[in-house]
């Protein structure tokens, strides 16, 4: 039986601190560097959620110890080869994060490598690292979707690709793979986020980049063996950025998230909302480990304005562009976003549904294929029941209707509650917390 979220009351004033659960995409990266080494690795704060549960379960199966108690996860890897018989069978449940990197991390594998996925993820587009990995000399048996079978390379060549989606999965698969090539790869890459980068410097990875405008060349020296990664993971700004949301639309509130990963790459969302008229402030910044943490300071915000959301923040903000939306839906004037079609290559069309729960909640907008147009209300309120359903189980369309139904009244009835244990699965327990 579907989990379903009653809520028919909108959230009371607060003012509290919280944290926020480990950044889910350091986390997984944490995992997947880890079982390269052959000492171990120990991490405090990693994020325990399905799509991590599942890059442990991944390194598992090809012969990775890991010992994962309370908030202390330690790891002892296999290095670079892998010493398995068979067909290799790994499941990235519903994370693209982990599907798309685990192919470069097993590109010079003797086995056949079989990667399966739920509903979802089967869906997605792999094509973009398909492409790249065959050019280092694997084999698939898809242009495009799971299941998927790569056959790896044990002497990956160097190559030389562009990357042109601005995505940082593809370029994180390429990266893996190159580090167990003979000579230098280089990537030109189209700004996205950098967390790989990061941790390769910290690790004294041979790595260089120079930055353009609107590309970074990355090259990348191989090698034969990577020291062990011991983090403290910060907390996931694509989790708080619910939270801001929630506190800049509730009447009368302030909020203080702390110990927040604030990497450049990834705070499109405070840009865009401060642009907005948002009262969002940064406190006790500090450097971790190459990573930008600091504490998170929000206020309930009158008067928001709309916005032409400028594409150069599209990527920064890819994971937050939904309640972004809410937000816009709000605000006074009318909103638009453009390039943002790889919304709809997530875990559901995200496009296609922000779209659809505006139209439920009475904002007009006008979707194409790659831009939405918002008309905001800055009067909204709801005294309508609302049914949200059969959107692919997309923990973040969860949390947003979630976050619309606290703050604009209106009688909701939201499916699959447990969609959160993909990324975020404490998101209801610190909301109950909120609103006591």
């Amino acid at each position: 039986m579907k989990k379903i979220l009653n809520i028919n009351k909108k959230i009371k004033s607060f003012n509290k601190n919280i944290f926020v659960e480990g950044d889910k995409s350091l986390s997984i990266r944490w995992v997947l560097i880890s079982s390269l080494s052959k000492k171990k690795s120990v991490a405090y704060n990693l994020l325990k959620s399905e799509d991590v549960m599942s890059s442990i379960n991944c390194i598992k199966s090809l012969g990775s110890k890991v010992k994962f108690k309370n908030n202390k996860c330690e790891i002892i890897g296999n290095g670079f080869n892998i010493k398995k018989k068979g067909i290799i069978s790994i499941n990235a449940g519903n994370s693209g994060t982990l599907g798309r990197i685990i192919l470069g991390l097993l590109i010079n594998s003797k086995n056949k490598i079989k990667l399966i996925g739920d509903k979802s993820l089967s869906k997605r587009d792999f094509s973009r690292v398909i492409k790249p990995l065959k050019k280092f000399g694997a084999k698939f048996n898809t242009k495009k979707n799971l299941p998927l079978i790569m056959r790896g390379i044990k002497n990956p060549k160097p190559i030389k690709y562009f990357e042109t989606r601005g995505s940082a999965q593809c370029k994180t698969s390429i990266m893996f793979a190159a580090l167990k090539s003979k000579g230098t790869t280089e990537i030109k890459a189209r700004k996205s986020r950098n967390h790989t980068e990061l941790l390769f410097k910290h690790l004294k990875i041979p790595i260089r980049i120079k930055k353009n405008k609107n590309f970074d060349i990355i090259k990348i020296k191989g090698i034969k063996k990577i020291n062990p990664l011991n983090y403290k993971v910060p907390g996931d700004i694509s989790s708080c950025a619910f939270f801001l949301v929630l506190t800049i639309l509730s009447d009368n509130s302030q909020l203080l998230i702390q110990n927040v990963n604030i990497n450049p790459s990834r705070i499109g969302i405070i840009s865009i909302l401060k642009k907005m008229g948002a009262f969002i402030k940064l406190k006790n910044s500090k450097i971790y480990k190459g990573e930008k943490i600091a504490d998170i300071f929000v206020k309930s915000s009158k008067n928001l304005k709309s916005i032409n959301c400028p594409k150069e923040w599209n990527s920064s903000a890819i994971d937050e562009f939904l309640i972004i939306f809410l937000v816009a839906a709000k605000s006074k004037g009318i909103s638009y976003f453009k390039n943002i079609g790889e919304l709809n290559q997530k875990e559901s069309p995200r496009l296609i549904w922000a779209s659809k729960i505006l139209n439920l909640i009475g904002v007009k907008n006008i979707m194409t294929k790659s831009s939405l147009k918002i008309y905001g209300n800055p009067n909204l309120v709801l005294n309508k029941k609302i049914i949200i359903k059969n959107f692919l189980k997309d923990h973040r369309i969860f949390m947003m209707s979630t976050i619309a139904a606290l703050t604009l009244g209106g009688n909701w009835k939201i499916s699959d509650a447990d969609s959160i244990n993909t990324s975020f699965p404490k998101f209801l327990k610190i909301l109950r917390e909120l609103n006591r």
